[in-house]
């Protein structure tokens, strides 16, 4: 849970508050699922700028910053946007338009226009807003991991011509001539330039940092919202946080994002921060499939899939399009027809690291058995605890990648 500042006294008006201080303050209620209705979600649902609101009265009054006599007029109103409060909060909305970290729309498509209610508008996050909560998520994380150098993924290869902190070799055909003076000219100095031959050249080794295709695969099947606990916010914190790590510290990676439910689809990480639960069930095999589609369009030497879950696979696309669904114990169709799309994963050299949000035996067997198909890794956590597992796996990459 993000840390609250309580402020026993707002010092000055609403008005100075900084839109990047107030973006941060309602990132949670963003990425949340508390507009959707847990035991029936609806996956398109949208937040609307009531829902806005909403959620900047409640990040003010939770942190004391409004004060009482405001509060209490507020309470006591008809209409709380027609009181001082309201009207503050108002402007609030509108100057995280003006700074790009929001854009209205009513049901027409028409951006900051249209004949409805204004309550009624809709609001999309801009880039600069999806940057900026993948920059909050990934400071919040990685504060839990404590300092952390990030760089390229190292290897145990070597190669020349990189970046010369390796070995010392001879030469062989095709190196680059990263050539040690001083060892080179010590092989010779006794024989004479003249006498120079191909083997007396040592060169300084290189190390190779490799670069990595990530598919990241959120199950965002309805048990992910169930039992009290909202799973799926976490998870899209956590991709969030991984996407702007890899932007800003990888930048010869690539991530992208899958969400898997009755099906899979594809999903930008534009659209991933809105991304909502489904009554859904988990079609972990498709998952699995459309992973392995878009990594084979990567030319990588690593490659890796980030499966998030809390859940069984329960479903599965048969070929004429149909859906197979059985939530009552591993099914052995689901089950053998995910254990197939694993299998394909190990032979196309994809390593397959699982992060499971649940503890049940069948669920920990088949974990395993998944990790030991692809030599990748298994992680039994919590949503508190899953970004620091998932950014730790990803930058010390501990297990050697299969390729």
């Amino acid at each position: 849970m993000a840390r609250i500042t309580r402020y026993s006294k707002f010092e000055g008006e609403l008005d100075q508050l900084d839109s990047s201080e107030l973006m941060q303050m309602i990132q949670e209620a963003l990425l949340g699922q508390g507009m959707n209705d847990p035991y029936d979600p609806d996956p398109n649902a949208r937040p609307s700028m009531d829902d806005l609101f909403d959620a900047i009265l409640e990040a003010l009054a939770e942190r004391g910053m409004i004060p009482e006599e405001q509060l209490m007029e507020a309470m006591q109103a008809d209409d709380v946007r027609e009181t001082p409060l309201g009207q503050q909060i108002e402007r609030l909305m509108d100057r995280l338009q003006q700074d790009g970290f929001i854009r209205k729309e009513f049901e027409d498509g028409e951006s900051q226009g249209g004949n409805g209610d204004p309550g009624d508008a809709k609001f999309n996050l801009t880039d600069k807003s999806i940057d900026f909560l993948g920059y909050k998520s990934l400071r919040d994380l990685m504060g839990g991991l404590g300092r952390s150098s990030a760089g390229a993924h190292d290897t145990r290869e070597y190669a020349s011509g990189v970046e010369m902190t390796g070995e010392l070799k001879n030469y062989e055909f095709g190196d680059t001539m990263n050539l040690d003076t001083t060892a080179t000219l010590g092989n010779v100095i006794s024989k004479g330039f003249d006498n120079l031959e191909e083997s007396d050249l040592v060169i300084r080794q290189a190390e190779y940092n490799s670069s990595a295709a990530t598919i990241v695969l959120l199950d965002c099947s309805h048990s992910m919202i169930l039992y009290g606990e909202d799973r799926f916010t976490p998870a899209k914190q956590v991709a969030l946080a991984l996407a702007h790590l890899i932007r800003t510290q990888y930048p010869g990676d690539t991530v992208k994002f899958v969400l898997f439910h009755d099906s899979a689809e594809e999903v930008p990480v534009s659209k991933l921060a809105q991304a909502q639960i489904g009554p859904y069930h988990t079609n972990t095999a498709g998952g699995l499939r459309l992973a392995q589609q878009l990594l084979k369009r990567e030319n990588k030497d690593m490659k890796q899939i980030v499966m998030i879950t809390d859940g069984k696979p329960s479903a599965l696309t048969l070929p004429d399009g149909r859906i197979y669904k059985n939530a009552y114990g591993l099914d052995p169709y689901v089950l053998g027809a995910t254990l197939r799309e694993v299998a394909n994963c190990r032979r196309s050299g994809i390593q397959v690291n699982t992060f499971m949000l649940a503890r049940d035996p069948e669920l920990v067997g088949f974990v395993r058995r998944v990790s030991e198909m692809t030599k990748g890794k298994a992680y039994f956590t919590t949503p508190h605890n899953i970004g620091q597992y998932v950014l730790m796996d990803f930058m010390t990459n501990k297990t050697k990648m299969i390729n």
